[in-house]
C-alpha cells in the first residue's frame, strides 16, 4: 500500500481531496494512499477481461465498469480493476461511487497482491450486494 499517513481523515475530507487531486488515491480506515501507474501488461489484461465480460453480459440486466469508478466498502474506498453491477446502480459522491457491485475483479503485480489479498478482500467481503471477487 505505502507509506503510513501522518494523519488520518474523515471520508468526507477523502471524497473532497480526490475530488481535487491530478492523481488517484484510494481510502482505507482514514488513510490515504496515491495509486501508482500499471505496467502495459497489468492494463492490457485488464482491457481484454473487460472486453470478454462486455460480450458475456450482452443483453443481461449486468454492466460491467472499468478503470475511473471507485467502490465504497466498511471504511474504505477504493478503485478496482472492474467491476460489474447487476440491475440498478447504487451511488453516492455525484455517482463516482457504486455502493452494490455484484462482481469485483483486480488484476494483480507484486505492489499490489498483498493489498488485493489481504485488506481489499477484507473490506469488500462486507459489501452485500457482492456475489465474487476475482483475482487475476
Amino acid at each position: 500500500m505505502g507509506v503510513r499517513a501522518l494523519r488520518t481523515f474523515t471520508p468526507e475530507e477523502y471524497l473532497l481531496i480526490e475530488g481535487q487531486a491530478e492523481y488517484k488515491s484510494e481510502y482505507f480506515d482514514g488513510e490515504i494512499y496515491a495509486m501508482a501507474g500499471a505496467s502495459r501488461n497489468h492494463v492490457l489484461i485488464v482491457g481484454n477481461s473487460f472486453h470478454a465480460l462486455r460480450l458475456q453480459l450482452k443483453d443481461k440486466p449486468c454492466i460491467p465498469y472499468s478503470v475511473d469508478l471507485k467502490v465504497k466498502s466498511l471504511r474504505t474506498y477504493t478503485y478496482p480493476d472492474i467491476l460489474v453491477i447487476c440491475g440498478e446502480a447504487k451511488t453516492e459522491a455525484k455517482d463516482y461511487v457504486v455502493t452494490n457491485p455484484t462482481l469485483i475483479i483486480e488484476v494483480l503485480s507484486e505492489s499490489t497482491e498483498q493489498t488485493d489479498r489481504g485488506i481489499k478482500f477484507e473490506k469488500y467481503r462486507t459489501i452485500e450486494s457482492l456475489q465474487e471477487y476475482v483475482l487475476i
